[in-house]
């Protein structure tokens, strides 16, 4: 159970003091519902209040305190000027200047001729020293409240920075005091203090310095984090693996008929894939392993050739894909091979007719069905396996860790594939999946040419629309990606609807929209006509980022390059270069452009290596943005900087498999301390984990 210590630390963020019911809500979206949620939210700037000059030594454009006696209120006739509350000291005039200010607060926060202690932002007017909107008014015997260096916070609309200080220093104080959990050697040469005191540092910054990823109290806490993450992910590791597996071994003989159909042979390192597999699959433990390729590697022939494997064993296998789409595609590129290789093939989504749905189950459940395809559909209440061996899970960013577990819950002992088009940096791997098996394809299928990649600012976008129009009248196929759907009056991008509007006057009849809030039927003919050529130009958002594949489409435009990021915009350039022609990939910007974009743009012109671009991603974004992680399966990291903490993780790694190697039940005196930092970061599963095992 989780530690009594920590119940306060689990409480609403509306028990807070000035957190009331809509506080709370804006707090809940900015760092989470749990007085825990604040105390991950580390401030990202300091406010140094300790300047307190005299009025007449006050510069412009500093943040000062000022000690002054207020003199008069100048109450505005009309609500549309400014309220003035002019005050002295010794040395001159100060006029504190309010828009909407209402007279009764404000002679209450100033009365006159009483001494008030002011913190802000100097102004010079017209000759005149300003403060508008001061930060701070309080009375002289709470002026050392003021003069102190203020943690700056980050906020969401409708959210200031005073009542997040003060629910956050709140929070700190209710940090009780933890069982060390730490090696005591490791924390000793890293010179780190304990948990609270490093978490009452790490929220008090006295420097700006106080704030860099490896200042002590911040490290101390990124390594909790990933401690916690890497020991969650070794003890989850390690009970799969001393569950009972199976052997499921393939004697090659439907392999190699789907093999005969191909039209090409396979790479090396889709051989050397298919071979770690097969090792995998034979073996008496669980297989967990990740296949990562980059876009157009040839992943979809490794997977089914695994699954083939399952079938030679007597067996079943079944892919699960994040999208109807994606999951139709899959479908279609097997059938044919399934069909070579003399297997029963089925499709499985959430828009199969009753009776069509009802067949498949069937088949299934008597183990007629040897193969299937689906998106979620697959892990419904309702779908039995005879004898599911393997499951394959493409894209697998888009699933939840639930959903991966849940389908290889379908049977005992499921081998598990798991797929991912996006190249994960070797930093990130480790946080989501600790020391994961993974197989990697590196090369491209044979006869694939290279994408010349430009960039051109959009005031040159007419030119890029005649260039279009003259690909067009050559057969060509051609892409063009906008960031929205429909115009939003905060953000002025191109956007799809209007772009599909003008790019159809010029090309009527031969330009298609698509986009996510399109109905499934009206996307899948709408990327009918383009595969089969009536359409010339698909206008679309990113639905097209994953796995849709028309090799006779050799023109990807993106417009706002700048808005995407780089993995995205790798994923967005493989949609082309997929047949033998030549490709390109236009990048349209809005100037100016900033740095991080200028290095996006320049990366995507100088390779296709989507492991490098992967790399370079997370040194520009950090991990958090990378694939979405609050949208993904894997972890959100609050405290660890992947790109600055890399030493980090690798030492919490080592610290957390010499842990499950000498107390897999976390028993010992520094299990329990551990189980707390367990419940701390959330890592609840793992702990239930050493339950059930």
């Amino acid at each position: 159970m989780r530690p009594q210590s920590l119940t306060p630390l689990f409480a609403q963020v509306t028990s807070l003091p000035g957190i009331g019911p809509r506080l709370g809500k804006l707090v809940e979206r900015l760092a989470g519902s749990l007085v825990l949620d604040l105390l991950w939210h580390l401030p990202f700037a300091v406010i140094d209040r300790r300047n307190a000059p005299e009025i007449a030594q006050a510069k412009a454009g500093e943040i000062a305190t000022l000690t002054v006696t207020v003199d008069e209120h100048l109450v505005p006739r009309s609500p549309r000027q400014p309220y003035r509350v002019w005050c002295s000291d010794e040395t001159g005039k100060l006029c504190l200047t309010y828009f909407n200010g209402r007279e009764d607060y404000l002679k209450k926060l100033l009365p006159p001729g009483e001494i008030r202690v002011v913190s802000g932002k100097i102004e010079i007017y017209q000759g005149e020293v300003q403060m508008t909107h001061p930060d701070h008014v309080v009375a002289l015997d709470e002026r050392e409240q003021i003069l102190r260096v203020e943690p700056v916070y980050g906020l969401t609309t409708g959210l200031t920075q005073k009542p997040v200080q003060k629910a956050i220093a709140a929070a700190v104080g209710l940090a009780p005091d933890l069982p060390e959990w730490q090696d005591a050697a490791y924390l000793k040469k890293q010179k780190w203090s304990g948990w609270k005191a490093a978490l009452a540092q790490a929220h008090a910054p006295g420097e700006p310095s106080d704030l860099e990823p490896m200042h002590p109290a911040r490290a101390r806490l990124a390594f909790d984090e990933l401690l916690a993450s890497q020991l969650a992910i070794a003890l989850v590791r390690h009970h799969n693996r001393t569950l009972a597996g199976r052997a499921t071994k393939g004697d090659g003989h439907l392999q190699k008929r789907a093999l005969a159909a191909l039209p090409f042979e396979l790479t090396p390192s889709q051989i050397f894939a298919n071979a770690e597999i097969a090792a995998d699959m034979a073996k008496a433990e669980r297989m967990v392993r990740l296949l990562q390729g980059d876009v157009g590697s040839g992943k979809t022939l490794v997977a089914f050739l695994a699954m083939l494997t399952a079938v030679e064993a007597g067996a079943q296998a079944a892919m699960m894909a994040p999208t109807e789409l994606l999951a139709r595609q899959h479908y279609a590129t097997i059938a044919p091979l399934a069909e070579a290789a003399g297997v029963t093939l089925a499709l499985l989504t959430g828009r199969d007719g009753q009776r069509q749905k009802k067949a498949t189950l069937q088949g299934l459940a008597d183990g007629t069905i040897q193969l299937v395809v689906g998106t979620h559909a697959l892990v419904q209440e309702d779908v039995e396996f005879a004898d599911l061996a393997l499951a394959v899970v493409d894209e697998q960013h888009r699933f939840g860790v639930h959903q991966r577990m849940a389908l290889s819950s379908k049977a005992a002992a499921v081998d598990l594939l798991v797929m991912t088009a996006t190249p994960i940096p070797r930093t990130l791997m480790l946080a989501a999946y600790g020391d994961l098996d993974v197989s990697k394809l590196t090369e491209k299928p044979a006869g694939r040419q290279p994408i010349d990649t430009r960039t051109l600012p959009l005031e040159r976008i007419a030119e890029v629309v005649q260039a279009a129009g003259r690909m067009i009248a050559t057969g060509a196929r051609v892409y063009w990606v906008c960031p929205l759907i429909e115009e939003s009056e905060d953000v002025d991008l191109a956007n799809a609807e209007e772009r599909f509007r003008i790019l159809n006057g010029r090309f009527p009849g031969k330009v298609g929209l698509l986009h996510g809030r399109l109905k499934g039927a009206e996307r899948e003919a709408t990327m009918a006509a383009f595969a089969d050529g009536r359409l010339s130009i698909l206008v679309a958002t990113t639905v097209i980022e994953v796995g849709v594949d028309v090799p006779a489409a050799t023109v990807m435009i993106i417009e706002h390059a700048e808005r995407f990021g780089l993995a995205q915009l790798h994923q967005l350039r493989g949609r082309v270069g997929r047949g033998s022609a030549k490709s390109t990939c236009l990048l349209l910007y809005a100037q100016p452009l900033g740095e991080t974009a200028k290095a996006r743009l320049a990366i995507m012109r100088e390779t296709e290596d989507g492991f490098r671009i992967a790399e370079e991603d997370l040194k520009l974004r950090g991990a958090g943005e990378l694939l979405g992680t609050r949208q993904s399966g894997l972890p959100d990291m609050r405290l660890a900087d992947l790109a600055a903490h890399d030493e980090l993780l690798q030492a919490a790694r080592d610290d957390a498999r010499l842990i499950v190697d000498r107390d897999p039940d976390l028993e010992s005196e520094r299990g329990a301390a551990l189980r707390a930092l367990l419940y701390l970061f959330r890592r609840d599963d793992a702990v239930r984990t050493l339950r059930a095992g």
